[in-house]
């Protein structure tokens, strides 16, 4: 099977991240993996809920699509008047991913909800979010340490995510739409810069699969990720 735009099976999307994209937000970046399109943002507020413990901080996320973000007109979730399923689900990955990244003892009694925009879909929407996502929560933190807020960035670890999958009996990296829609088996990886494995989803979607075969899918999300986090470290003049 080839595919659609010539990528070899292992190979990302074209990658371009565009740092302090937004004015006003502590951090922000553009992330675009190839057609997909997300505008990342990370706000601070000197305050925590109150499930979190004294002495702590909290990290969290949004996330949401633009109506004209996929091929058809997508309703706004406020016009429902409740997040839809997936964005819900998405948004709980995103800051769990991202919570990883971070001492929260470090961080002190303050909330980072770094929101998540789609602008444009075309497959590994949540992926994107969570590798632009950690960039606008870094430079979030540096401005802390700018404004002497904290004495140190309490990021401990690079934290990124990228989908594979199996299409036409094929392990491809890094999905696209047309690939993600006919895919037999999804598979979602968030990993560190250690290369453990923070979260991972795999699902079935057109027949079960083999412990050998999530392997090798988690092998390609490996590769992938190192590939990303060496981006991620080059667009922010360091590892943090």
């Amino acid at each position: 099977m080839t595919r659609q735009d010539g990528r070899a099976y292992d190979e990302l999307r074209p990658i371009q991240i565009t740092t302090d994209f937004v004015k006003f937000a502590e951090g922000s970046c553009l992330i675009q993996c190839g057609n997909t399109m997300v505008l990342c943002c990370a706000s601070v507020e000197e305050r925590t809920p109150p499930h979190v413990p004294d002495g702590e901080g909290w990290v969290t996320a949004e996330y949401s699509m633009l109506p004209r973000a996929n091929r058809e007109r997508s309703k706004r979730d406020v016009s429902k008047l409740k997040l839809s399923p997936r964005s819900a689900e998405i948004q709980r990955l995103v800051g769990r991913s991202l919570r990883a990244a971070v001492d929260l003892k470090a961080l002190g009694e303050r909330t980072i909800t770094v929101d998540c925009d789609v602008l444009q879909g075309d497959g590994g929407t949540r992926t994107a979010s969570v590798t632009g996502g950690f960039i606008a929560l870094a430079l979030a933190c540096r401005k802390l340490v700018e404004r002497g807020d904290l004495t140190a960035s309490p990021i401990r670890h690079c934290v990124t995510g990228v989908s594979a999958g199996i299409v036409g009996e094929q392990a491809m990296l890094d999905l696209q739409y047309y690939e993600d829609s006919s895919a037999q088996v999804d598979l979602n990886c968030v990993m560190n810069e250690l290369g453990e494995i923070i979260e991972l989803q795999g699902t079935g979607e057109g027949r079960a699969f083999t412990l050998a075969e999530q392997q090798e899918l988690v092998r390609l999300c490996d590769k992938g990720n190192r590939e990303l986090r060496a981006i991620q470290e080059k667009r922010l003049g360091g590892m943090f």
